[in-house]
């Protein structure tokens, strides 16, 4: 008889899982995986049209990198950089694209070595990442999400 309380009790400890919800193991499953994701990371990055989603990652990452800069540097050789001296420089580009592709920037930084050129820097900048073809945003998870993004662009007076 003994035996058989010290089984039903040792059944009984065991069996309290078989008593929660669906929603409650539902609930603990989503919470223990949300713990393993790396939330400062993407699976995919944002496309251009031109770019194809089925290589992988690192390729897509320099896909989008060249084409950006290829739309960035296109642009930049239009904005004749005069100065008394000769620069020679780095300015960092702090940009946003959202989960719909859109892109905003977010910070243009060491501006100061363009003096009185520094407004029309940002705006060409600015002007150059509002007319980027379509992105596709960067995917987590299968699901569309925003990530940002710091480029250097190297200035060189002459």
């Amino acid at each position: 008889m003994r035996m058989i309380f010290k089984l039903f009790l040792v059944f009984v400890c065991m069996s309290c899982s078989l008593f929660e919800s669906k929603e409650a193991k539902t609930q603990k499953l989503v919470e223990q995986e949300l713990y393993h994701i790396n939330w400062s990371d993407v699976d995919d990055y944002p496309l251009f049209n031109e770019c194809d989603e089925t290589v992988s990652k690192k390729l897509q990452r320099v896909c989008f990198e060249n084409r950006l800069l290829a739309f960035l540097s296109a642009d930049l050789q239009n904005f004749q950089l005069v100065s008394d001296t000769k620069i020679k420089d780095v300015v960092f580009l702090d940009f946003k694209i959202n989960n719909e592709g859109e892109i905003t920037v977010l910070k243009i930084e060491n501006t100061t070595v363009l003096g009185d050129q520094k407004t029309a820097f940002e705006a060409t900048i600015t002007n150059s990442l509002n007319n980027l073809p379509h992105i596709e945003p960067a995917l987590k998870r299968g699901i569309p999400v925003s990530a940002k993004f710091r480029i250097p662009i190297f200035l060189n007076s002459k």
